[in-house]
């Protein structure tokens, strides 16, 4: 089989993989309530049970049938919210790994709007809204831009992808915001760019990293973002 859409030919020791993985839909997804990093926030309902044990599968299978020439899963880390818990304990059981939590990974913080939707919150803060989900750089009124969820999550992923070993992919449970904000950090795409990455439940990203920065910072290896939902 090919290597996925555009992953780099460099050799394995000059890269690391990084597998990002959204957590699957909960009661609050399924009526597009905003849920943020800032509460725990709600269990998995059954479909997102179901779609985290297909996740975990596709996971497993990573350097076997699927995307044979990257490495197989190994390291896995999660965001502390319930529902990437319940997410990354299916992938950890298939895969037999130890779930490792990173508060870097959390959701957004979406502040005042935390259990809203979309139309109640453009109803309430149109400007502030619109500004948020376009410039990529407004926070929500009292939680976080895309900015800064990009600056977090990028130093946890600047720290997995140093401790990590070559050998394996690390894997990283994670939420909407974090996800679109970390391919976009890997791309070099401005944050005003970044919401419009779509990210279905339980799907999977891969990154692939290089390590020869003279800065220290891990650099995207050519065009190696791949989305791969789940859902099916």
């Amino acid at each position: 089989m090919a290597r996925p859409s555009g992953a780099s030919p460099l050799a394995d020791g000059e890269v690391r993989t990084v597998v990002l993985v959204r957590h699957g839909v909960t009661p609050l997804t399924e009526v597009r309530v905003y849920s943020g990093g800032g509460v725990p926030g709600p269990s998995l309902t059954t479909r997102g049970r179901t779609q985290a044990a297909r996740a975990a599968d596709a996971v497993f299978r990573i350097g076997k049938d699927l995307w044979p020439d990257l490495p197989r899963a190994g390291v896995l880390v999660a965001s502390p919210m319930v529902r990437t818990l319940e997410t990354a304990a299916a992938v950890g059981r298939r895969i037999g790994s130890h779930v490792q939590l990173d508060e870097r990974f959390a959701e957004c913080v979406f502040g005042d709007w935390e259990g809203l939707t979309p139309d109640r919150i453009a109803d309430g803060w149109p400007e502030e809204f619109t500004a948020w989900a376009t410039t990529g750089t407004q926070p929500a009124p009292g939680g976080e831009s895309y900015a800064d969820v990009g600056e977090r999550a990028w130093a946890g992923l600047r720290d997995v992808v140093a401790s990590s070993p070559g050998a394996s992919s690390t894997v990283v449970v994670a939420h909407t915001v974090t996800i679109r904000s970390l391919v976009g950090r890997a791309l070099g795409a401005p944050p005003a760019s970044w919401p419009r990455l779509r990210v279905p439940p339980c799907s999977l990203t891969v990154l692939r990293l290089g390590l020869g920065a003279d800065d220290g910072e891990p650099a995207l290896a050519e065009a190696t973002v791949v989305g791969y939902p789940t859902d099916r």
